[in-house]
């Protein structure tokens, strides 16, 4: 899930909202009304609460930053901050739908020399992500970018100089496969150095900071790992974990206790093995126990993993007659990649929107889905007919060297282990002109198969930390290939804003 462009977005209007005084967030209750009758500032943040129900989001937002105003002032500073976090969740709610019809129509014409006018109005009709607020229809930033992906023949256009996509199939294409055995052959030793660096201006004044700082985590194709050299040890709570579900160290930092600008680093390395799994016998695959606790989780609806009757049939609708479970997963896998075409998509909305909505459902019900909403949709299917899934959340090496933030996807087969697939990488063979034939043996070395160049972070999305992410907390839950930031005390959006100062250097190395 490659997030850079939505976190620039929403830095930038965080701080914009900040200098007019205003903040965001989606309401979490009603209980700060006094026994006494309510106060100037219960009755903004009861307008903004209803403002929010009504799908006002901007007007809630603006209620909701009186409300944090007039606490401030009167000293409750408890009330502040459910004030300011309601604030945050309204704003996180529309911000990435920042076009109105005329907006979106040029940004179709700018994207997309020569459409016309019964294609914008068809897209935006009936296919653009969109949200009302104040009963006004406003649609998704990258609205012109994700018609380019829902119509190949335009995106291969506009692709087929840019890509060089003899680098991107180097393994999928690769003809050297003598003498390898699998399932985890061609290791790739890693090094290189995680930073969070934040300006002192950007800091609270008072507060502790609560940092969950993102680490590589041991799998059975990411071994060796060592992290070192991790900065300010003395303010080191939890961790670091490089083993269980997700690789973290957790800060508590007293916002006094820096001088000058934030930095946190980490030394990093690891080693990662390709994964070869193209010798699967169907009829080798064994019996699920159903009984095992980790067969359950992984079959089980999670936040943004959904197991819904409508995601059931379909997944039944899918397979057909087909009872084995690998062939039924490969099924899902080119279903995906014919029927959910990759798309940008509003996470910060889908994470903060009140009735929450899974990341699976939203690519399921709307067609529109990244790297991570495929592979959720994917693992959702799965778990319905009873294959345990999970999507991966990490960093891939495989267009460039410089790390950029992915997720993908495992399937468990007893007798042969966790089965990746990697539906985005697959789907990129369609962006390109390539060979029919260079096309379909790109995308089925990536439905049971993986390159080394990957970085993992978590084992499944919603990963479980502890200390958990505070319930209230405003940052995204499901993604933690950045730091997750939490403060009391900040007057600003700091999820929004300070991810941009984290950076990831990798190389490989000889060992």
């Amino acid at each position: 899930m490659n997030h850079r462009s939505t976190i620039a977005l929403l830095a930038v209007s965080a701080l914009l909202l900040l200098l007019a005084a205003g903040c965001t967030t989606t309401p979490q209750d009603t209980k700060t009304l006094d026994a006494s009758g309510p106060s100037p500032a219960d009755e903004a943040y009861a307008r903004g609460v209803a403002g929010y129900a009504d799908a006002n989001y901007r007007v809630a937002e603006e209620r909701f930053g009186e409300a944090y105003a007039l606490y401030t002032s009167a000293g409750d500073l408890d009330k502040a901050r459910t004030a300011r976090d309601a604030m945050f969740r309204a704003n996180r709610t529309y911000i990435e739908y920042p076009f109105n019809r005329s907006a979106a129509e040029a940004a179709l014409r700018e994207k997309i020399p020569g459409i016309t006018d019964e294609s914008i109005a068809d897209w935006l009709d009936n296919r653009a992500q969109k949200i009302v607020s104040e009963n006004e229809t406003l649609y998704f930033n990258d609205v012109a970018g994700n018609y380019l992906y829902a119509h190949t023949d335009d995106m291969r256009k506009q692709n087929e100089r840019n890509l060089d996509f003899d680098y991107i199939a180097r393994y999928a294409w690769s003809e050297n496969r003598s003498g390898e055995t699998g399932p985890y052959v061609n290791p790739v030793h890693y090094a290189g150095v995680e930073r969070l660096e934040v300006p002192h201006e950007a800091l609270p004044s008072s507060g502790i900071l609560k940092i969950w700082f993102p680490l590589p985590v041991e799998t059975d194709s990411q071994r060796n790992v060592t992290v070192t050299n991790l900065s300010c040890p003395e303010f080191i709570l939890a961790g670091p974990f490089t083993t269980g579900p997700i690789g973290y160290v957790y800060y508590e930092i007293p916002a006094g206790a820096v001088n000058g600008d934030l930095v946190l680093s980490a030394d990093i390395a690891f080693t990662s093995y390709e994964r070869i799994f193209r010798g699967i016998d169907p009829a080798l695959v064994g019996e699920y126990n159903t009984s095992n606790p980790e067969y359950r989780l992984y079959t089980r609806s999670e936040r943004n993993i959904d197991i819904t009757d409508a995601v059931r049939d379909k997944a039944r609708e899918i397979v057909g007659n087909e009872t084995n479970p690998h062939i039924q997963a490969q099924m899902i896998y080119y279903h995906i990649i014919e029927a959910y075409p990759y798309s940008h998509v509003p996470h910060a909305s889908l994470d903060a929107r009140e009735p929450k909505v899974a990341e699976s459902t939203h690519m399921f019900e709307t067609g529109h889905g990244d790297c991570g909403t495929q592979s959720m949709l994917f693992s959702a299917f799965c778990r319905s007919l009873g294959i345990p899934a999970r999507a991966i959340g990490g960093y891939q090496m495989l267009i460039s060297e410089t790390p950029g933030a992915h997720f993908w996807a495992e399937y468990y087969l007893p007798g042969y282990g966790w089965v990746p697939n990697d539906v985005t990488v697959a789907e990129a063979a369609d962006w390109v002109a390539i060979p029919d034939e260079k096309r379909s043996a790109f995308k089925d070395y990536y439905a049971a198969n993986l390159d080394p160049t990957r970085l993992v972070i978590q084992k499944n999305v919603d990963a479980p930390m502890d200390p958990a992410i505070p319930e209230d907390a405003t940052v995204f839950r499901a993604v933690r290939q950045i730091p997750a930031v939490v403060s009391d005390t900040a007057d600003y959006d700091l999820d929004l804003f300070w991810p941009e100062g984290f950076t990831i250097t990798l190389a490989a190395v000889d060992r």
